[in-house]
């Protein structure tokens, strides 16, 4: 078919929608079904497994290779950038990583302890697809929307994205607690590949539409292009040494997001190895609502951030949300009830919607006068990325080691004790004087 005007509504509601595609790896895979099924497949009495010539315990071992991969995909987006800089046919690549991380995911239904190797396997390379497509998906932007146009159809992608994978979530909740016990786990591997289907599926839609891509790179720019996205990281980073403020908030994301980030990651592994809940039904549902909790709240919490920085201003605002944070950290060591999840759950939902949007919008407002924006966002994105490998690596070290999780929870509330510190040495007036 004959390529669509840059800017048209169709276009851009073809690019919007591979968020719903892709959004219920996210939700389903990362945050909710995946953990429960995996660590239902250990006893409680024995949640240690020989794998890599050791013993090591279930949830940090998956931390461990989840650590892994993240590592993996921040060395690679960048070179990915560079390659969606210089090919004629990004299209292609985005639907390599796309296929890779939904058939991973369709791979999950013969996840067993007695194949551990190929299972953690599937496990990381939906991890990689998942986060691979998204580099070109996200590369899309300036070429198929206008400048006054990106953040309408970007913020449209996120809100299909949430719908969509709610709606699946939804559904896996219902086919899991509405199948006897012994057939929960069968239900649960039907959601992966569920998640697999729908996201081959619904991307569909996306490529009819999406050109292939910039067919005038190569010429222009030549073979060195591939190597851009390195270069460019590189180039942010001499340049922070001409932003004082813009460095010291930086610092202070990278220390306080690995925890942010850690925490969504293992909330459901600490929930099913350290809450008393009745029955294993119990702790599948109870743990599933705790997501969907966390995911409504979390929409509420950046609204509510919003205003209090409007009023009180970005820098204040995060400090006061660390320190809530550090509390939360120290206050999930003692929780045992369930209703004590619930309580936490909903504290942490209020503040994770808050703090990831404020410090994206905060970063946003301390970048320097320039157009090249994606080279910063990008440096942004690899510092989260690094940050996660650091924070899954620390909570499955003292995971392992005190064999349990909650230590490794209290552990984290030092990383938002340290980003309160160096968000107070970030100047007070600075959003004034770029007024």
């Amino acid at each position: 078919m004959t390529d669509l005007a840059k800017g048209s509504k169709k276009l851009l509601n073809a690019w919007a929608f591979y968020d719903w595609a892709n959004s219920v790896y996210s939700l389903v895979i990362a945050s909710a079904v995946f953990p429960l099924f995996y660590l239902a497949l250990f006893s409680k009495d024995q949640p240690y497994i020989h794998v890599f010539g050791t013993e090591i315990k279930n949830s940090a071992l998956i931390s461990f290779v989840t650590a892994f991969a993240f590592l993996v995909v921040s060395f690679i987006s960048p070179l990915l950038s560079g390659i969606a800089d210089y090919v004629g046919n990004k299209k292609f690549f985005m639907k390599f990583f796309c296929y890779m991380g939904a058939l991973s995911c369709i791979g999950l239904y013969w996840f067993s302890l007695e194949h551990i190797y190929i299972s953690l396997l599937f496990y990381f390379l939906g991890l990689i697809g998942f986060w691979g497509s998204l580099v070109f998906y996200n590369s899309y932007l300036p070429d198929i929307a206008f400048v006054e146009q990106q953040d309408a159809i970007s913020a449209k992608g996120y809100s299909l994205g949430y719908i969509g994978s709610v709606i699946l979530l939804i559904i896996s909740l219902v086919m899991i607690m509405t199948s006897p016990d012994e057939d929960k786990i069968q239900q649960m591997r039907y959601s992966f590949v569920l998640v697999g289907v729908w996201w081959i599926v619904f991307s569909q839609y996306t490529y009819y539409y999406l050109p292939k891509g910039n067919k005038d790179v190569e010429r222009k720019f030549g073979n060195h292009l591939i190597f851009n996205g390195f270069k460019e990281l590189l180039k942010v980073w001499k340049q922070l040494d001409d932003n004082t403020a813009l460095k010291r908030y930086l610092m202070s994301f990278f220390v306080y997001s690995m925890a942010v980030q850690t925490v969504m990651l293992v909330a459901t592994y600490f929930g099913e190895q350290e809450i008393a809940w009745e029955s294993k039904s119990a702790a599948t549902t109870g743990l599933i609502t705790c997501i969907l909790l966390i995911q409504l709240v979390a929409v509420l919490g950046a609204y509510l951030t919003a205003k209090a920085s409007k009023k009180y201003g970005n820098i204040p605002t995060l400090i006061i949300i660390n320190c809530f944070w550090v509390v939360l950290c120290v206050a999930a060591f003692f929780i045992i009830l369930p209703i004590h999840f619930y309580i936490m759950a909903s504290l942490v939902g209020l503040v994770m919607g808050g703090i990831q949007s404020l410090s994206r919008s905060t970063y946003s407002k301390l970048l320097p006068e320039t157009e090249d924006t994606a080279s910063f966002f990008s440096f942004y994105d690899v510092s989260e990325k690094i940050g996660i490998v650091i924070g899954m690596l620390v909570y499955g070290i003292i995971d392992q080691i005190t064999g349990s999780s909650r230590f490794s929870i209290v552990f984290l509330g030092i990383f938002f004790i340290i980003g309160v510190i160096l968000l107070k040495r970030v100047p007070k007036n600075i959003f004034e004087r770029k007024m």
